[in-house]
């Protein structure tokens, strides 16, 4: 199967991810409160979703990540929508994304799907502390990819993935859909998984996937990814990384607690990870437009 991103990675070292999306609609003034996060926005305001989306376009990403991440029938079922109300917001969200990729007039959209911890909304997606196994977590996830599929997104992406358990899932969900191209990005702390497990570990089980494109990982202090990358030896898929902006989240207080990197300090990071192995590079929780602005800046200049 021809790579999502041949095209890209023929004309420059790196592919370019976006930065947040919920933290920045939240700095922009948006109440993301609720158990559903930015998915709210996807009926309630979604030219809020689409402004996000083209600010990180106009900063020069390759790919942004649908509003989709936190949408799911449980999720939605808590408001009384039924199944097909949710799958229609999952659909929706990818539409938006692709409706600022038609305003910019380039751009490859992720429809993103986090794990089955982001759906309880209590921060256990940092964590994987959830009794369900690969099969369950599969089942949980099945109905969400058919969603968004449905919205053509050039490529599904699972992020913030804790476990093996979670990895597992998302090898089974991919092998149910052999011509749809995947992408699995995991949270992690120092050394290994939110878990515990070894990131080589899910590399190597996700490279035996041939529609899994890319394995990375994401909303993880900037210090921790480029050892973690170290330790892979993918043989087909390429590595990605997508820190946060090097704050951490307390789910008790629900707010960020610590010093963010901007600018060309987080750019900096990113050129570390490229000399580590990853060929995928953006920003997750707190990183801004600005901030993917000059990754992009990084990137061209490296040619």
């Amino acid at each position: 199967m021809p790579g999502v991103f041949d095209e890209l990675l023929s004309r420059r070292r790196a592919v370019l991810f976006d930065g947040a999306l919920a933290t920045e609609l939240e700095r922009r003034g948006c109440d993301l409160s609720s158990h559903l996060w930015s998915a709210r926005l996807i009926t309630d305001d979604p030219e809020a979703i689409i402004g996000v989306h083209l600010d990180h376009l106009r900063a020069g990403a390759d790919v942004i990540s649908s509003a989709s991440y936190q949408a799911s029938r449980p999720g939605f079922a808590k408001l009384g929508l039924t199944a097909a109300e949710a799958d229609a917001r999952l659909t929706r969200a990818v539409e938006l994304a692709h409706e600022a990729t038609r305003r910019h007039g380039s751009g490859l959209v992720a429809a993103s799907l986090g794990p089955y911890g982001a759906v309880l909304a209590d921060g256990s997606e940092f964590t994987g502390d959830y009794a369900l196994g690969p099969d369950e977590l599969a089942t949980f996830q099945r109905p969400r990819v058919e969603a968004v599929l449905r919205a053509r997104p050039h490529l599904v992406l699972f992020e913030t993935l804790p476990s093996m358990a979670e990895c597992e899932a998302v090898a089974r969900v991919a092998e149910a859909f052999p011509d749809v191209p995947f992408m699995a990005s995991f949270s992690a702390k120092a050394g290994a998984l939110s878990h515990g497990e070894p990131f080589a570990d899910v590399v190597a089980r996700l490279d035996a996937v041939p529609n899994v494109m890319a394995v990375g990982l994401n909303c993880t202090a900037p210090e921790h990814l480029a050892p973690l990358l170290r330790t892979a030896r993918p043989r087909r898929v390429l590595l990605a990384a997508s820190p946060n902006a090097g704050e951490t989240w307390d789910a008790t207080r629900r707010r960020w607690t610590g010093s963010p990197t901007r600018g060309a300090d987080f750019a900096g990071w990113l050129a570390e990870y490229l000399e580590a192995g990853a060929r995928i590079v953006g920003g997750c929780c707190r990183t801004t437009p600005d901030d993917i602005a000059a990754a992009r800046r990084l990137i061209d200049q490296r040619g």
